[in-house]
């Protein structure tokens, strides 16, 4: 669902945990980005996975993801990418190897991370990437959002989360709904859990920008790359795990598509099994 509005939330302080989280292990770090208005939790099970077979977990908070969404969709993917970043270089020196792996929007923050840093980071993981928001349950109207990009409405249409909000299993689904489907723009109560109930159509810009960005600089990246994705993606299609493949200059680059899932594939029914290919692609070259 599509929503205009122009009530601002000036609050500066709105009770967002930071729910950025580091878990010890050997010398070897797996570095996690989550996704855009996303939290960082939706990352744990991927983390605790990996952390189990023995490598360090580290996952920040993206910029401003625990301030009102009146901050949030005045945050370019410029302040976004400078705070993971800066968390990067204070992990970046007490690893022998870092391994990064991004949902969504944060596996292109992870592809520009292999970029910048080619000498550190060994191996790179994307879920579910996103350089088209073209998957099966976008709302036929999103098609003219990107018409209010080069203009300020920008700041005032918003993409409310919808069925089946990337998840397929019903149990999970049906939490997530009952926070979504309840919520107003400015409910911040289960946004540490959940994220934000809506998108706005100016993150999307960003979105927009970044994947831009990173389309450009793909043939310079050489790093190990694995894409897993759903079939059935209700956000982003495969298109987008593939565009990457096909135009990435890594040498050992691989596309996995699971059939039982939707966009949030780290959470998702096949979840065990995007750990078992996540932990066996770093392995690899872990050694």
């Amino acid at each position: 669902m599509i929503i205009f509005s122009t009530k601002e939330d000036r609050r500066t302080e709105v009770n967002i945990p930071d729910t950025g989280f580091f878990l010890p292990g050997d010398k070897n770090l797996c570095f996690l980005i989550h996704g855009l208005t996303g939290t960082a939790r939706e990352m744990g099970s991927i983390a605790q996975s990996l952390n189990r077979k023995g490598f360090s977990v580290a996952c920040p908070l993206m910029a401003n993801h625990n301030k009102s969404i009146s901050c949030l969709k005045r945050t370019s993917w410029e302040e976004i990418y400078r705070s993971i970043r800066e968390v990067f270089l204070q992990h970046r020196d007490n690893y022998e190897k870092i391994f990064v792996a991004g949902l969504s929007f944060g596996a292109l923050i992870g592809i520009l991370l292999a970029e910048e840093f080619p000498e550190k980071v060994k191996a790179v993981n994307c879920f579910s990437p996103t350089l088209f928001f073209d998957g099966w349950a976008n709302p036929k109207l999103r098609i003219l959002l990107p018409l209010t990009y080069v203009t300020p409405l920008k700041y005032y249409f918003y993409l409310k989360e919808g069925y089946p909000y990337g998840i397929k299993n019903q149990r999970l689904r049906s939490r997530i709904e009952s926070f979504y489907a309840k919520s107003d723009l400015f409910d911040y109560g289960k946004v540490h859990l959940y994220g934000y109930p809506v998108i706005p159509v100016s993150n999307m810009y960003q979105n927009y920008r970044l994947a831009k960005k990173v389309m450009r600089l793909l043939p310079r990246v050489r790093t190990p790359i694995q894409l897993l994705q759903a079939k059935e993606d209700d956000v982003t299609s495969p298109k987008n795990s593939f565009y990457i493949r096909d135009h990435i200059g890594s040498e050992d680059k691989t596309v996995v598509l699971f059939e039982n899932s939707y966009h949030i594939i780290i959470a998702d029914q096949e979840r065990d099994k995007v750990a078992e290919k996540t932990v066996a692609f770093f392995e690899k070259y872990k050694a």
